[in-house]
């Protein structure tokens, strides 16, 4: 019976977030930094149950990035969580399986729907991490699997957490990445990443100063000259600012997390694994969803557009005529 315990808290502890509140047990920490994080366990924060009455918010920023609001015009149903979910699908038949991901147990409706990162074209599925997360670590070649088959109408972004002053610092080191990548400074942006998480999870260089992290850079062949002007530059910090705010409008307490379209916040703890976290971004039981599935429903109420999305996790593979 010993034997058995001790097998169950080490599987529950592979799905565990890193959170915000622990202190890190570091060799090297930054100069004038209060805190670190690293790993710790960790829920996600429960949203309301009642849906919102707001009004209609569609607001196109001209600021970069670009923040979209997801319309909340209409109520949303907020079933309950002994309610399986059910696809909308051509074939009415395979609509009646009883689905196994139910909101509240697998994952968590955001109430009201927050902004997104970018425009209302995608489905925008969103990972929040932290490069010292352990976790998030372990998450990477999932994700990016999942990144490399997704639907064409879908869209992969990264927000960094924003908890304290190691992990802002390495909100900063991503966002000079993004943007030196975009410039065409940095050529091998997928390699850097890669280097980022092996560099803190496997060789101890926890990138706790700006010197350590241009060394890094530059190793990547981004001059000095490139790194200083980007590091510090405002395109960064506002970056940085959005992500503060899309961080806290989500409720995030624990890396990695998901967010599917400003609507729904899951991770690997709720879903149990991480194949089955990327089962219920998809929503569906099959690793590769048919192209026949609809996810869209003519709106009663809505935008002018004639059609809303259906309030669910799926990432629709095609979108109706109307779009």
């Amino acid at each position: 019976m010993e034997n058995l315990h001790v097998l169950l808290i080490l599987a529950l502890s592979a799905l565990v977030a890193c959170g915000p509140d622990q202190q890190a047990n570091e060799p090297e920490a930054a100069a004038g930094m209060d805190e670190t994080a690293d790993a710790a366990p960790s829920g996600q924060a429960d949203t309301a149950d009642a849906p919102a009455d707001a009004e209609q918010a569609a607001t196109d920023a001209e600021a970069a990035p670009e923040l979209v609001q997801e319309s909340a015009a209409e109520p949303e149903e907020t079933d309950s969580g002994e309610v399986p979910l059910m696809l909308a699908q051509a074939d009415p038949a395979a609509a009646s399986q009883d689905w196994q991901f139910r909101e509240g147990e697998h994952f968590h409706r955001i109430v009201p729907t927050q902004p997104t990162v970018g425009g209302a074209d995608k489905i925008e599925v969103a990972e929040i991490f932290w490069y010292g997360c352990n976790h998030c670590f372990n998450f990477e070649p999932h994700i990016n699997r999942w990144a490399d088959d997704k639907p064409a109408n879908a869209r992969l972004v990264r927000i960094p957490a924003m908890w304290n002053p190691l992990v802002q610092l390495h909100a900063q080191l991503y966002y000079t990445e993004q943007v030196l990548a975009e410039n065409g400074k940095l050529t091998n942006p997928e390699g850097f990443r890669s280097a980022v998480f092996s560099e803190y999870h496997e060789r101890g260089n926890r990138l706790t100063s700006e010197s350590a992290i241009q060394a890094l850079f530059e190793r990547f062949g981004v001059s000095a000259g490139d790194f200083q002007s980007t590091w510090g530059s405002f395109e960064v910090a506002q970056k940085m600012r959005v992500a503060q705010d899309l961080t806290r409008r989500y409720g995030i307490t624990g890396v990695p997390a998901i967010v599917v379209n400003g609507k729904y916040r899951t991770g690997g703890a709720e879903a149990g694994s991480y194949p089955k976290l990327l089962e219920v971004i998809d929503r569906t039981p099959s690793p590769r969803p048919h192209a026949d599935v609809v996810e869209w429903l003519p709106a009663t109420t809505g935008r002018g557009r004639g059609w809303k999305p259906l309030p669910r996790w799926c990432v629709p593979r095609s979108l109706p005529p109307s779009l």
